[in-house]
């Protein structure tokens, strides 16, 4: 079995931290979002994931060599393709043509997911799918009795179904995928300028492909600071608090309250750390408040007292102030 990627996408609606990173390699809890989609997926597959294909833009050698690092610690081989123009999801997957054979799963990488479930691999095709409030912003399946889809809907406007799809399929044949996609592309069959994966499947369903539905138990967005910032409170939650703070941490004369992530040669001194933090490696912290906010690497606090909160590798920042998003490198004197 193989797991596709598709990332190449700039994620505008996360700058000013992906200015400098893609967004799926931001750490939530001391792991990159897409190494943590990668570990869920393997969880739930109960077969070994051979091959893992990250779809990317010009990202550079470094970005490229984390990402085959996460696939080779799940025990895979990892592949980089490339999209070099943004037209669309089902462009994207194309784009890793040379790889859509046998049993596939597709995800996007600016979603996490719990799930308990078990993925069967004799269906044709399972689209992963959470339940949300308000449909009319999602793309959502209709399904009968057996949880077998009998139609896509792309944000209806009235309500016809509660099951949103997550951005995460699997295939059975990735043969029959890569036709429908070559299909698209070579007709010029476009939506807004875009070739979409939803006309792929539904080309696909009409031809007697069978679509099922799996539904997760949570369904976490990456989407924009609020959201990354949530979704970080609620990996915390998940995760064992023995494995979150770092034995390699000195905290002096401060209080954590947990949960909170903790990385390496984190020194936290005369500080309120918590809950639901996450401070990434080789950061400092001295007279600060901190609460449900993700500090990442290399970065330096100092008389903060912050919420709700996103701050980048390698910032120096020095005075209080409250809910912000700061990027990598900045450096802000609050007088």
């Amino acid at each position: 079995m193989k797991i596709i990627i598709p990332m190449a996408g700039m994620g505008k609606r996360m700058r000013p931290h992906t200015l400098t990173i893609p967004k799926p390699l931001i750490s939530i809890a001391g792991k990159p979002i897409v190494q943590r989609l990668v570990e869920e997926i393997v969880g739930v597959a109960y077969e070994k994931i051979e091959e893992i294909d990250f779809i990317i833009g010009d990202f550079g050698q470094e970005v490229e060599k984390k990402l085959l690092n996460i696939a080779e610690s799940v025990g895979s081989i990892g592949r980089i393709y490339y999209q070099n123009e943004p037209l669309g999801t089902a462009h994207a997957i194309l784009c890793a043509k040379p790889s859509l054979d046998g049993k596939l799963i597709i995800a996007f990488a600016d979603t996490l997911f719990k799930a308990n479930f078990e993925l069967d691999k004799e269906k044709d095709s399972i689209i992963w799918v959470h339940k949300v409030e308000d449909p009319s912003a999602f793309g959502v399946v209709e399904t009968n009795s057996t949880k077998k889809i009998i139609e896509f809907i792309e944000k209806p406007p009235t309500f016809i179904s509660d099951l949103a799809i997550i951005g995460i399929y699997y295939f059975k044949d990735g043969n029959k995928l890569k036709n429908e996609l070559n299909f698209l592309i070579d007709n010029n069959i476009q939506k807004g300028g875009e070739y979409q994966l939803t006309d792929a499947l539904q080309n696909m369903m009409l031809k007697g492909v069978d679509f099922y539905t799996d539904e997760v138990d949570e369904w976490f967005d990456c989407g924009n600071k609020n959201a990354t910032v949530y979704t970080n409170k609620r990996i915390l939650e998940f995760e064992k608090k023995d494995k979150l703070i770092s034995s390699a941490s000195n905290i002096k004369t401060s209080i954590v309250k947990e949960p909170c992530f903790i990385g390496k040669n984190v020194i936290i001194e005369n500080s309120i750390i918590g809950p639901y933090v996450s401070v990434g490696d080789n950061s400092f912290i001295e007279h600060s408040v901190v609460t449900s906010s993700i500090i990442q690497n290399n970065s330096k606090l100092k008389n903060v007292n912050i919420d709700n909160s996103m701050i980048g590798n390698f910032v120096e920042l020095n005075g209080s102030v409250n809910d912000v998003s700061i990027g990598d490198y900045t450096t802000i004197t609050c007088l």
